[in-house]
């Protein structure tokens, strides 16, 4: 019996996208994040920082570059290996699959920053303060009521 071009491309999109597990999501988020890299430019920004702390600023405008952009290039290349891969497990151990990050010896998991930056929430988006819809998210708990300056999420 013939099996049909469209039947085999409808089962193995269906193996794909059917895997639903938190190992390929996290690889496939992982994936973006680091094919990203070129217009984030956070290993760039970080090894020009860390160049110049460390080895002056002649080497930080020039080795720091050249290191950051040689990070950028690895982390973007990981990233759509990690994109193509996404279903299929790194590597199998005693606990199972495991999708988790590969070259760590070289690249974090995450993102870099440099060290003079600490990513935040954007100020003032709504869509991200947990209580928008009951109207004290972050400010003062009555702002309208006189002498009411207690605030919910001053530490």
């Amino acid at each position: 019996m013939r099996i049909s071009l469209v039947t085999l491309a409808c089962t193995a999109a269906l193996a794909i996208f059917a895997v639903g597990c938190a190992g390929p999501e996290e690889k496939l988020g992982r994936g973006f994040s680091n094919l990203y890299e070129p217009a984030r430019g956070g290993e760039m920004s970080r090894s020009v920082e860390q160049s110049t702390l460390f080895e002056g600023p002649d080497a930080g405008y020039t080795t720091g570059v050249v290191r950051g952009f040689d990070r950028t290039l690895a982390r973007t290349g990981l990233g759509v290996w990690e994109i193509v891969t996404f279903p299929l497990p790194n590597h199998t151990d005693a606990y199972g699959a495991n999708y988790g990050p590969l070259a760590t010896s070289y690249l974090s998991p995450s993102p870099a920053y440099p060290d003079s930056y600490k990513p935040t929430w954007p100020a003032n988006d709504s869509r991200l303060e947990t209580d928008s819809a009951l109207e004290f998210s972050g400010g003062d708990i009555a702002p309208w009521f006189p002498g009411s300056h207690f605030s919910v999420l001053n530490y």
